[in-house]
């Protein structure tokens, strides 16, 4: 009977162990949540993000000048097999098919993203720096040019 109780014990502390390290990375951008935008004066963009699954946050993006949606994009961040992975489908890009861009550096307050082989951008990074202040910049090679961008975004919701 002792036997049994510290078996069941050890499988008990073993199978917590092995459940509470599952999808570290995806809870650990779980920052990310919430609908965050940047007003200028060329337009407003906004990106909402939610928690889809526990292995998946979904966005949308988009970007509006007046009443004119300049850019659209759907994007996901899922974490399979302990890979985190930025999945975006723009709008009239790529067919229309996801672009992946795999986790390369990870802090508790910054997630950077890369694909050498789109076109533009090539890197992805998001910083958290306060509950209701991120920063998105996206970099990368441009007609031959290193160019980059940056969007300070407010948490609206």
């Amino acid at each position: 009977m002792r036997q049994f109780i510290l078996f069941s014990l050890f499988s008990l502390l073993l199978f917590s162990c092995t459940t509470t390290s599952k999808n570290e990375k995806i809870k650990a951008s779980e920052w990310l949540i919430g609908q965050w935008e940047n007003r200028s004066e060329e337009g407003i963009l906004t990106e909402n993000w939610i928690k889809s699954n526990d292995s998946t946050l979904t966005a949308e993006s988009f970007f509006i000048k007046g009443k004119d949606t300049l850019h659209f994009e759907t994007i996901r961040l899922v974490e399979k097999k302990g890979e985190l992975v930025y999945e975006t489908i723009i709008k009239g890009q790529n067919n229309d098919k996801p672009i992946l861009f795999p986790l390369i550096s990870e802090t508790e307050n910054k997630l950077v993203f890369e694909n050498l082989q789109n076109d533009y951008p090539q890197k992805i990074k998001y910083q958290h720096h306060s509950k209701s202040v991120i920063t998105i910049a996206i970099s990368g090679t441009q007609a031959k040019k290193i160019v980059s961008e940056q969007f300070k975004m407010a948490k609206v919701k």
